[in-house]
C-alpha cells in the first residue's frame, strides 16, 4: 500500500542532480548519513529562501552541504551563506559539491565551534537555519539573535527530535531535555513569532519581529 510520505514526494519537484549526487555520497562515505537534509526537507528550504530572497545567511551545521545548496537557490543576486561545521573532516565532500553547485564563491566556510564563530561575524542576516548539535540549541539561538534583522526568519530542524518531545521516559536524555527547553523558550520569547511544522523530524519556523 502506497503511504502518504511516498506519495508526497512523488507529487514534489524532483531532485537536483547534483544534490541527488552529495545524497548518494554521503550514504556511501559518512558515519551518519540520517543528518543530511534529503530530498522533501532540501525542497522545503529551498522554497523558504526563495521566499524571503535573502541577501545573507547563516548555516549552523553544514555537514556534507546539502542544506546550504538548497538555501544558496533562494539568496540575491550578490548574496552570501555563512556556513559553520564542527568537523572539518568534511571538508572535501562539502567544497565539491559546492563547486558542483556553483556557488563556491558565495558561501564562506567556517570549521570549529559556532558558539565562538558566530560573535566574530560582522552581518546582520536576513535566514539563518539551526541544525547543529542539539545540546546547544538555545545557546545558538541567544548568541545569534542580535545578529538577524528585524523581521528576519530563523529556520531550526528536529525541533519534534523522533517524537521524543512528547515521551516522559525520555527527560533524562539530555539532547531531548534541550530540546524541550529550547521549544519552550521560543514559544515563550515575546520579540518572535513561531510555529513547529510537522516536517520530517521537526521544523520551527521563527520570525523575529
Amino acid at each position: 500500500m502506497q503511504t502518504i510520505e511516498d506519495y508526497i514526494i512523488q507529487h514534489t519537484q524532483k531532485e537536483d542532480p547534483i544534490l541527488y549526487e552529495l545524497n548518494r555520497e554521503t550514504n556511501l562515505k559518512t558515519v551518519q548519513p540520517r543528518m543530511i537534509s534529503g530530498h522533501y526537507q532540501g525542497i522545503l528550504l529551498e522554497q523558504i529562501s526563495k521566499m524571503i530572497r535573502p541577501e545573507r545567511i547563516l548555516e549552523i551545521g553544514t555537514f556534507t552541504g546539502y542544506s546550504a545548496i538548497c538555501l544558496a537557490k533562494g539568496l540575491k543576486q550578490n548574496g552570501t551563506i555563512h556556513s559553520i561545521e564542527i568537523n572539518d573532516e568534511l571538508e572535501n565532500i562539502i567544497l565539491k559539491y559546492f563547486k558542483k553547485a556553483r556557488i563556491e564563491n558565495r558561501v564562506k566556510l567556517h570549521f570549529g565551534n559556532a558558539l565562538k564563530i558566530i560573535p566574530e561575524l560582522k552581518e546582520k542576516f536576513d535566514l539563518v537555519y539551526i541544525d547543529a548539535e542539539k545540546t546547544e540549541y538555545l545557546n545558538y539561538y541567544i548568541t545569534v539573535f542580535e545578529k538577524i534583522r528585524n523581521g528576519g526568519f530563523i529556520l531550526v530542524d528536529n525541533t519534534l527530535w523522533n517524537g521524543k518531545v512528547v515521551m516522559p521516559n525520555q527527560l533524562n536524555d539530555k539532547a531531548t531535555q534541550s530540546i524541550i527547553e529550547f521549544n519552550s523558550y521560543v514559544k515563550n520569547d515575546s520579540k518572535t513569532e513561531s510555529i513547529i511544522l510537522n516536517v520530517r523530524d521537526g521544523l520551527t519556523l521563527i520570525r523575529k519581529k
